[in-house]
């Protein structure tokens, strides 16, 4: 179940950066959830092996160039979706990849329940030895 709910989030999240980036271009709210569920796939199988891959240059770049990675997973994901989803250049996959990342932090932390409030008299304290103290 949380998958399901992390994939709308993320199709969402695809939707809005298509709003904002002129260079991104999504035809409906299917083809949202088709490229969050590639992008998933891909992320959890080709990414780990570019990253691999190009370990020495992240090295040198501080990490940096992982945003390389990022928008070449965005163009495999053109490539694999097709019409429905295109993606103007590298430039915009970069842009899109640093907005993506950042709106599906928002929604997520939108959506995920918040923490129940403890009082301090429940509360308990104990010793070393186990022993309640407060």
């Amino acid at each position: 179940m949380n998958f399901i709910i992390k994939l709308f989030l993320n199709a969402v999240a695809v939707v809005i950066s298509s709003y904002i980036l002129s260079g991104i271009h999504v035809e409906d709210f299917g083809y949202a959830l088709a490229l969050a569920f590639v992008l998933a796939i891909l992320n959890v199988s080709l990414k780990p092996v570019l990253i691999l891959f190009t370990l020495p240059a992240t090295i040198l770049t501080f990490g940096i160039f992982l945003l390389i990675v990022n928008a070449s997973i965005i163009m495999v994901a053109d490539w694999l979706i097709g019409s429905g989803f295109e993606v103007d250049g590298w430039g915009w996959a970069i842009l899109f990849s640093l907005l993506l990342s950042l709106l599906n932090g928002i929604l997520e932390r939108l959506v995920q329940p918040a923490a129940p409030y403890k009082r301090e008299s429940e509360t308990k304290i104990y010793d070393k030895d186990g022993n309640r103290i407060a």
